[in-house]
């Protein structure tokens, strides 16, 4: 299938006008003290409506519209459950009115963020049923991203069945995860970039050592490699193409795995410091590894890309 890989200039104003609104409140100050900055501007944006359709409130885009707005909350570290309101719940919920929206999907035994939803949607056994925060018992548990919580869920109710497209939902969740992580991943190398040109050691800047030099252009190589797949997963998830539960794990994989070389990248040109309270890259290393496994871990992604290109057959390997 044959893509044109240029943005337009709407879909990157969106973009723009998001990362204006992070710059300005959610910076990384605000990562130490609130639960959801830069929301209440986003929302005034339409920004967690942009997927809706125009007759029920929203702004009736695509996936791919969005791609480049969803890098922007990654880069920006953007705390709450941005994929599951913005993007699976709308495929789930369709034009209901804006909530907050917490997801526990297949294979995941706890739900992120769950203590700031509204509903809470449970999907298991190919079906998802939504339920008011106020009926399910939500258990802290342990997680690696601090602005990140995540919660096992217990209903005491049946909920409400959704009828919508499940699979299609669970698609775009992971398409939209997945350009978070290359946002999450931009940030980290170019934070990296920065500091190996200003450290110092030997009489010189640590960056200019091949062997820096060589971490950093393989993670900056992952990254390009990453990006072009999550926007090929959007479009043929806006066009329920044959494909595009195998171009979903191919780019869900590549940015995961893009993500956490660029972690281990800064964390290693960094050293010791890179993950003390000190510095605030350890916001990103953990967004990096908490993302890396939501919506299916990159294992998992590349077992299913494995079994789609295979299909099973023998005849493909006479």
């Amino acid at each position: 299938m044959m893509m044109d890989a240029a943005f337009s200039a709407d879909q990157l104003a969106l973009a723009a006008n998001v990362r204006d609104v992070l710059r300005a409140h959610c910076p990384p100050a605000a990562l130490r003290s609130e639960r959801r900055p830069g929301w209440k501007q986003l929302a005034g944006l339409g920004f967690f409506q942009v997927l809706s359709p125009e007759e029920d409130g929203g702004l009736g885009l695509r996936l791919i519209d969005v791609v480049p707005a969803l890098e922007e909350t990654g880069r920006a570290c953007l705390p709450g459950p941005v994929v599951e309101t913005a993007v699976v719940g709308a495929y789930l919920l369709g034009g209901a009115e804006p909530v907050t929206v917490a997801v526990l999907p297949p294979g995941q035994a706890y739900a992120a963020d769950a203590d700031l939803a509204d509903l809470v949607v449970v999907v298991r056994d190919g079906a998802a049923r939504s339920f008011p925060a106020a009926s399910v018992r939500l258990s802290p548990r342990p997680g690696p991203d601090p602005c990140r919580p995540l919660f096992e869920v217990t209903t005491e109710t049946p909920g409400e069945p959704l009828g919508a497209d499940v699979g299609a939902a669970l698609r775009a969740g992971a398409v939209a995860t997945a350009a978070q992580l290359v946002g999450v991943a931009r940030h980290l190398l170019s934070t990296t970039v920065a500091y190996a040109g200003a450290r110092t050691q030997f009489g010189a800047p640590i960056g200019s050592f091949q062997a820096v030099k060589h971490q950093l252009a393989d993670a900056a190589v992952a990254v390009e490699f990453a990006a072009p797949l999550v926007w090929r997963a959007a479009v043929t998830a806006d066009k329920a193409l044959a494909g595009a539960d195998r171009d979903a794990s191919a780019a869900k994989a590549a940015a995961g795995e893009a993500a956490t070389l660029a972690a281990r990248t800064a964390l290693q040109v960094h050293g010791a410091i890179g993950y003390t309270d000190e510095l605030d890259l350890r916001f990103w290393l953990a967004r990096a590894w908490s993302l890396s496994s939501a919506y299916g871990t990159t294992a998992h992604h590349r077992e299913r890309l494995r079994a789609a290109i295979v299909d099973g057959s023998p005849r493909r390997y006479p």
